[in-house]
């Protein structure tokens, strides 16, 4: 089945490493997106994503979704490795992905450095798997936030998902009853998939910033929780939710809360400082909203958990985009 792996499986594999070295301050674990190293002066952080099923922009949003976990984490996003398998030598697709990965770098100002690519005739469409590299002084983790934080969202829930379902999901959508001129504008979705800039106006008043992709802010928030061993408090009705997001979801019968969101950057901020954090995303022209927060495990809301109004959630959903694949 299409997904990510549950914790037990997952925990099978991140569980080997190899040896032990003492310059690692993040390594592999649940809910952490990037790996950081000591380098002495700086910190290295580096992360792995994979991107296959969005057709019509898959160059475009590997490269976004790569630097997004590096943004998350406090760095500045510097350099990516691109691993493109491709189902056929067909030169249109590799042109296009080259196209789309290399104006996305730009975008982001990072630089393509190496990779590896092969034809792979078992898959169905071209895969890409990005390794992006930053360095900073202050490492965010994801499970860095405190008691009391509040949580806050910017942009709004399924960003990507939006973009997807208004690109590879037209016809679908269109028959559904979701106007042309919406679609048009869900599809510019593309553009604000990056956080790079969200990252860069939080990162100094974050306690812990996570990038919302696979299974939506939900599976951000269990992997916040999990990560911290705290339980997150969230109203549904605070989540901003575009137009276009609420259309296109509805037509397709998503939980935008559960499907692809890379575009929002989620944070956890001090409960007084809230206040300037929403002032430096607004400096920034980017939307901010405060949608919950970080309280103490107590009764049945155990460590790892989401209190989604008055849902207790503690595993991961499945993607709610993934059905329209299968």
């Amino acid at each position: 089945m299409t997904g990510k792996l549950g914790v037990a499986a997952l925990n099978d594999l991140i569980s080997a490493t190899g040896i032990e070295d003492p310059a690692v301050i993040q390594g592999a674990a649940y809910g952490e997106d990037a790996a950081a190293i000591d380098l002495g002066d700086r910190i290295l952080v580096v992360s792995t994503d994979p991107l296959s099923l969005a057709a019509e922009a898959v160059g475009r949003l590997a490269v976004h979704v790569a630097c997004n976990d590096i943004a998350a984490s406090g760095a500045d996003p510097q350099w990516l490795t691109n691993t493109v398998f491709l189902p056929n030598d067909d030169r249109g697709t590799r042109e296009t992905i080259a196209t789309q990965v290399d104006r996305a770098a730009r975008e982001a100002s990072v630089t393509i450095v190496g990779g590896h690519t092969e034809v792979l005739p078992a898959l169905e469409r071209p895969l890409l798997s990005m390794t992006a590299f930053g360095t900073t002084d202050r490492f965010l983790r994801t499970g860095g936030a405190a008691v009391g934080d509040r949580l806050i969202l910017t942009k709004g829930a399924a960003i990507e998902a939006t973009a997807i379902l208004a690109t590879d999901f037209r016809d679908s959508c269109l028959d559904a009853g979701v106007s042309a001129e919406t679609l048009d504008s869900a599809a510019g979705f593309l553009n604000s998939v990056s956080v790079i800039e969200d990252a860069r106006a939080l990162r100094d008043v974050a306690t812990a910033m996570h990038d919302p992709t696979e299974g939506g802010l939900i599976s951000a928030l269990v992997e916040m929780a999990a990560a911290g061993g705290h339980v997150l408090s969230v109203d549904r009705d605070r989540v901003p939710i575009r137009s276009e997001t609420a259309a296109c979801c509805e037509a397709m019968e998503v939980d935008p809360l559960a499907t692809f969101g890379s575009g929002a950057l989620l944070a956890a901020v001090p409960e007084g400082r809230v206040e300037e954090a929403l002032d430096a995303l607004e400096a920034a022209g980017i939307e901010g909203a405060s949608i919950g927060e970080v309280c103490t495990p107590e009764g049945d809301a155990e460590s790892g958990t989401l209190l989604l109004d008055n849902e207790r959630i503690r595993e991961a959903p499945r993607d709610a985009c993934y059905p329209l694949w299968e």
